[in-house]
């Protein structure tokens, strides 16, 4: 067990021990080598630095305050989840039609039909969605390559290839299951939110999380998110063929 791990097991133990009422005092100590100790009692050692000396009570109300802390802010979040989810959905083609698929490209559409139904399947995801992000991604162009070094139909990452097991970015059938079980990932990491998972197939997830569970303020996913949802928005309003 690390040093600072020992530090917060001692000082759990510590806490504790520690009845309502009770006048002790907690010192935490930090070592030469930058390992953290906790006791209801002083220690000796020329290894030993005294950082700071704290009533226990003190320390109780500390860790209560941070305790209600973090529940607001968990519960803030949860709030703004909840209000994304139950907002009404943005009439995508109201704000800019998206334009009409050119003949080459419903030529190439048509060449991945299958691949892209079987994925979408496979993952638990609409084909209209699949069909959106790739129209957007590459146009389905299957050789498409970004200034960024991202590859093919979906626009692989290298290491996000990697991640998802994808031997041949080049490869169509490859490249769109890739492209289609990141995009399951994302659709489960931020509880079947769509914007928020189309955010983080442009942005990364991290960059998701870091603004607070909300799109990036970042013009190009920005823009990447409302394209998508047009596609979609006229994937849906296509006759099925």
């Amino acid at each position: 067990m690390g040093g600072r791990a020992v530090g917060l097991w001692l000082l759990a133990v510590v806490c504790a021990g520690l009845l309502p009422g009770a006048h002790a005092d907690v010192y935490k100590y930090v070592d030469n080598d930058g390992n953290v100790y906790f006791s209801d009692e002083p220690l000796s050692g020329a290894h030993l630095q005294l950082e700071w000396k704290r009533s226990a009570k003190r320390l109780v109300r500390q860790n209560q305050a941070q305790s209600a802390a973090a529940r607001e802010r968990r519960d803030e979040a949860l709030a703004r989840v909840r209000a994304r989810l139950d907002e009404p959905a943005v009439d995508a083609l109201a704000v800019r039609p998206p334009a009409p698929v050119s003949a080459s490209m419903a030529v190439r559409r048509d060449k991945y039909r299958d691949l892209i139904d079987a994925n979408a399947a496979r993952y638990g995801l609409r084909p209209a969605l699949l069909h959106a992000v790739i129209r957007t991604e590459s146009a389905y162009k299957a050789n498409a390559l970004s200034h960024a070094g991202a590859c093919g139909l979906m626009q692989l990452m290298p290491a996000t290839a990697a991640r998802f097991s994808v031997r041949n970015i080049w490869d169509p059938a490859e490249n769109i299951r890739g492209g289609s079980a990141y995009l399951r990932f994302l659709l489960d990491l931020f509880d079947g939110d769509l914007r928020l998972a189309l955010a983080g197939y442009n942005a990364g997830e991290n960059a998701v999380k870091k603004h607070g569970y909300d799109i990036p303020p970042y013009r190009e996913t920005q823009d990447y998110v409302r394209k998508v949802l047009r596609h979609l928005a006229a994937e849906q309003l296509a006759p099925q063929s």
